[in-house]
């Protein structure tokens, strides 16, 4: 005997398949004919209870967008979560990062999960990253969703750049993806045809998304390259940080004095402009060992400080 046809699992399904991502009616409906044969009852008029169903999700709040020839998108879901007060704290503290960070709308997103009017200051911690602009900002937001498609293609575009120094320039790139790197959002990407004396690791840049003019559409030249270049790097540390424990993925330790003196650690690193803000920050406890060109340029630059003191 066939189960007798429920209707509220039948609305779960509809929502389990819109949350992972749009689908088309035509596709919608063969999940479900899909999941009712699994269930022992009839699919011949699949196509009205899913157009019923998808009604009344609609009166119980469920925001779900359609158009003809448009697939269905779930918008917003009016589904109660309920939530510990733990769970509860910890949105919060979530929505309140993502806030100060400027990603408004995201955080007023966690805040509605949560059930929450607006995010909590937490007592214990504060964040100070002052972002140089709000990412939900409606042209931002178009720029991150418009690369993010980018990335799925996986195929080169072309992006128009505005410099801190207001110069405009366009790049040609390849693999890409969207990094948060001290409270800013960037474009890290690989720029094929970029110049470079040293090391195809210098081929990689960074875009601040809030300079980024307009995005080029995708190319029929797929991504060259699967992972970035990375250079290895050697550095020793001592004094304060000789008990350095490395606490990213790229870093290991080569070797340790045995009395705890110094530590020797090898990194893999994907851009160097970031290593050298991480590397001239530790001062006179950490040193250089290799590449070589690279020891010069730190040597260089840690010169040039010195001398604005004599």
């Amino acid at each position: 005997m066939p189960e007798r046809f429920n209707q509220i699992a039948f609305a779960f399904e509809i929502l389990k398949h819109l949350a992972e991502r749009p689908h088309k009616r035509e596709q919608l409906s063969s999940h479900l004919s899909e999941y009712l044969a699994a269930q022992g009852h009839t699919v011949e008029d699949i196509s009205q209870k899913l157009s019923r169903m998808i009604s009344k999700l609609r009166d119980c709040g469920f925001e779900i967008r359609s158009a003809p020839n448009r697939p269905y998108e779930l918008i917003h879901s009016n589904f109660p979560v309920i939530l510990s007060s733990e769970q509860r704290e910890a949105l919060a503290m979530a929505a309140y990062f993502l806030s100060d960070m400027g990603f408004s709308q995201q955080a007023s997103s966690v805040l509605q999960i949560a059930n929450l009017d607006k995010p909590l200051r937490p007592n214990t911690v504060r964040v100070n990253f002052s972002p140089p602009a709000d990412y939900s900002e409606e042209r931002l937001n178009a720029i991150v969703t418009t690369l993010q498609d980018r990335f799925r293609q996986r195929r080169r575009y072309t992006i128009r750049y505005r410099s801190s120094q207001g110069n405009e320039n366009n790049w040609d790139l390849d693999r890409s993806e969207l990094r948060l790197h001290n409270g800013v959002l960037y474009l890290f990407a690989h720029a094929p045809d970029f110049f470079v004396r040293h090391h195809p690791v210098e081929k990689n840049q960074i875009f601040r998304v809030d300079r980024i003019l307009s995005i080029g559409a995708a190319s029929e030249i797929p991504w060259g390259i699967l992972e970035f270049p990375r250079i290895s790097i050697c550095y020793r540390m001592s004094g304060p940080l000789a008990t350095y424990q490395p606490r990213r993925n790229h870093e290991r330790v080569v070797d340790r004095a045995e009395d705890n003196s110094w530590v020797r650690i090898e990194a893999q690193e994907d851009y160097l402009f970031w290593f050298r803000q991480r590397i001239l920050q530790y001062g006179a406890s950490v040193k250089l060992l290799s590449p070589s060109w690279l020891v010069e340029q730190i040597a260089q630059e840690l010169s040039r400080a010195s001398d604005c003191y004599k």
